[in-house]
C-alpha cells in the first residue's frame, strides 16, 4: 500500500491524543496544576492534528460529514463517532478538574472508555480488510492500542509502567512482522484466481495488463526493497520501544533523558507506522 503521510500522521498523533485521554480520564494526574493543563492541551492537540490530517486522505474532504452517518456498518464512521464524542465529554472533565478542582468521576470514566474504543475503532479500520492479509489479523489493534498506551504514559510519567508497555509492544512487533511475512502466501487469492484463469492451470505473467499507471498501481501496489525492510525494522524496533523502556528502567527521572526517550518513541513509531502501510501487500498487487 502507497504509505501517504497524512494517515502516518493521523495514526501516530491520534493514538497519542487518545491513549492520553485514555488514562486521564482514569485519573493519572500529575502533581502540579500547569503540568496537568499541559497534558489537557497535549490530549486534545494530538487528537485534532490527528483527526485534521485524516481529512487530506479524502477524497472530498469538504464532504467529511457525510462519513459519521455508516456507523452501523463503517469501522471508519465509528471512529469519527467515538472520537468526536470523547472530545466533547473530555472537556467538562478537564474544566473541572483544571479549574474548578473537582473530578467528575462517571464523565471521566465515560471519556475513557470513548477513547479506547476510538482507537480500537482506527486499527478495525485495517485489521477488517481480508484483500490486505498482512493487516487481518488480531495484532493490528493490539498492536495500535499497546502503542497509544505507551506514549501516553510516556506523558503522564509512569516510567515503569512506559517502560513494560514500550518493550512488550517491540516484541510483539517482531511477532507481528515475521507472522505477517506468510501471510499473504496463505491467503485464499492467487495469481490464477486474480486472473480467472485457474481453470486452465498454473498462470504466468507474459504481458502486463496495460503500459501506463492507475490509482490501483499508485495506492495499492508499492513495493519495499528487501534491504531497506530489515534495515527499517531493525531501526524502529530499537526506538520505538526497546531503546526508550530501557532508558526509563535504568536512568532515574531527568526531562532532559525523558523527552530524548519520547523523541527516539516518536521516530521509531514513524518507521513502524511507514512500513506498516508499505509492507502491506493488497491482492490486488496479484493482477500486475
Amino acid at each position: 500500500m502507497h504509505p501517504a503521510p497524512s494517515v502516518i500522521i493521523f495514526t501516530i498523533f491520534s493514538g497519542l491524543g487518545f491513549g492520553l485521554f485514555f488514562l486521564l480520564g482514569l485519573g493519572f494526574f500529575l502533581a502540579d496544576y500547569w503540568l496537568n493543563f499541559v497534558l489537557f492541551f497535549l490530549a486534545y492537540g494530538f487528537s485534532i492534528i490527528g483527526l485534521l490530517s485524516s481529512l487530506f486522505h479524502l477524497g472530498n474532504p469538504q464532504r467529511f460529514l457525510k462519513a459519521f452517518s455508516q456507523w452501523r456498518t463503517s469501522w471508519l464512521s465509528r471512529e469519527g463517532v467515538f472520537s468526536t464524542s470523547t472530545l466533547i465529554i473530555m472537556a467538562p472533565f478537564a474544566i473541572g478538574k483544571i479549574f474548578l478542582d473537582k473530578e467528575f468521576v462517571i464523565l471521566g470514566i465515560v471519556g475513557s472508555v470513548l477513547a479506547i474504543l476510538t482507537i480500537f475503532c482506527t486499527a478495525m479500520i485495517y485489521a477488517q480488510l481480508r484483500t490486505v492479509p498482512r493487516w487481518n489479523s488480531f495484532l493490528t489493534p493490539v498492536l495500535f492500542v499497546l502503542y497509544s498506551l505507551g506514549g501516553g504514559t510516556f506523558l503522564i510519567n509512569e516510567g515503569r509502567l512506559a517502560a513494560f508497555i514500550l518493550i512488550l509492544s517491540s516484541l510483539l512487533q517482531v511477532y507481528a512482522w515475521l507472522n505477517g511475512d506468510q501471510l499473504f502466501k496463505k491467503a485464499v487469492s492467487n495469481v490464477e484466481s486474480a486472473t480467472g484463469l485457474g481453470n486452465i492451470g498454473k498462470v504466468r505473467l507474459l504481458e502486463g495488463p496495460h503500459t501506463g499507471t492507475n490509482y490501483l498501481l499508485k495506492e495499492m501496489v508499492y513495493i519495499v526493497g528487501r534491504k531497506h525492510r530489515i534495515r527499517l525494522r531493525i531501526i524502529g524496533f530499537i526506538l520505538v520501544g526497546l531503546l526508550p523502556g530501557l532508558i526509563l528502567l535504568l536512568f532515574n527521572f531527568n526531562l532532559l533523558l525523558l523527552i530524548l526517550a519520547f523523541l527516539m518513541h516518536l521516530i521509531g513509531i514513524s518507521l513502524i507506522r511507514w512500513l506498516f502501510f508499505a509492507e502491506a501487500e493488497h491482492v490486488v498487487g496479484l493482477y500486475y
